[in-house]
């Protein structure tokens, strides 16, 4: 297990991603199939995988499926951290942390809580709690309804030495500034929006070195290509990436409410690595939008392999 400190400057010098949660026909979590998908993805050059996170599904898993499916990643992902989603009321997530620890994880991505909003002062006594709930390093996921202000999480940091990063899903630049500006680097910082790819130029100039992506789950190759593009600021590729297949792919993903989640075991399914449906209230993409997606995947493969030729 590493320290605090170790996994999230581990995760800050690479790539990340959420496997997705594997499902049979009848929404019940398929283990084997999910640990080869992990031990599958840590096999490429990734900084940190994230179980249970919101890419699989943490919204519809019960606590202790998310303990179950934590405990079976860490069978499988060695060598690199493995940080397991939290959330819900502070009662459950103090609990879920816990029993994540005990399964074997390095460190905690808390999600908002569920459903209500909070003041500060609330979200300052949740946060905390988890933080003194566990030994492991935890990153805050500063969206919805768990934003957090910079003064706030200055005061968490002062107070819980083991709250070592911030993930942004809220899009507010000024106050990711003011973070950044608050913080430095006391915290590792990760991009967190939706198809964080679209983001990750912006980002890396306000000190966000890293982000989460769910593409990795079924396109590594290109995942791994367009990060290393972003690092390098290569602005011709990072562009021609995102007009070929990014801002097509987003397109595709808006077309339904949930698609976020659902697109990725879509992509999943293409390349023959199906997961399994979406758990309800999900749904799947239709017959049409899956020969729309395995086209776009076709020509952003094709183009990964030239590049890769050339190179």
């Amino acid at each position: 297990m590493m320290s605090p400190n170790e996994m999230a400057k581990t995760i800050g010098a690479g790539l990340l991603s959420f496997p997705v949660t594997h499902f049979d026909a009848d929404h019940q979590f398929v283990e084997g199939a999910y640990r080869e998908h992990c031990a599958w993805m840590a096999g490429y050059d990734v900084a940190g995988l994230f179980a249970a996170g919101g890419t699989g599904e943490f919204f519809s898993l019960t606590p202790d499926e998310v303990v179950t499916v934590v405990k079976a990643a860490a069978q499988e992902v060695k060598g690199i951290p493995l940080l397991s989603g939290c959330g819900y009321g502070t009662a459950i997530a103090t609990e879920m942390a816990r029993g994540v620890e005990k399964a074997g994880a390095d460190g905690i991505l808390l999600l908002p809580p569920y459903l209500i909003n909070a003041k500060q002062e609330g979200l300052f006594a949740h946060i905390e709690a988890v933080c003194r709930s566990t030994s492991l390093g935890v990153i805050v996921y500063n969206r919805d309804n768990g934003v957090i202000h910079e003064d706030t999480l200055a005061k968490l940091c002062d107070r819980n030495p083991n709250l070592v990063g911030f993930k942004d899903g809220v899009g507010d630049i000024e106050l990711m500034m003011r973070v950044y500006a608050k913080m430095g680097d006391r915290l590792t910082y990760v991009g967190g929006l939706p198809t964080a790819e679209t983001f990750a130029p912006a980002y890396l100039e306000m000190g966000v070195t890293t982000y989460s992506s769910a593409i990795f789950n079924f396109m590594p190759e290109w995942a791994l290509a367009f990060y290393k593009a972003v690092r390098a600021r290569d602005q011709a590729t990072v562009m021609k990436q995102l007009s070929d297949f990014v801002l097509p792919y987003i397109a595709l993903r808006n077309r339904g409410t949930g698609y976020a989640v659902s697109i990725v075991k879509a992509g999943m399914k293409v390349i023959g690595r199906d997961a399994g449906p979406v758990r309800l209230p999900l749904t799947d993409l239709s017959p049409a939008e899956m020969e729309e997606l395995t086209a776009l995947i076709a020509k952003a493969t094709a183009s990964v392999q030239q590049e890769s030729k050339a190179a």
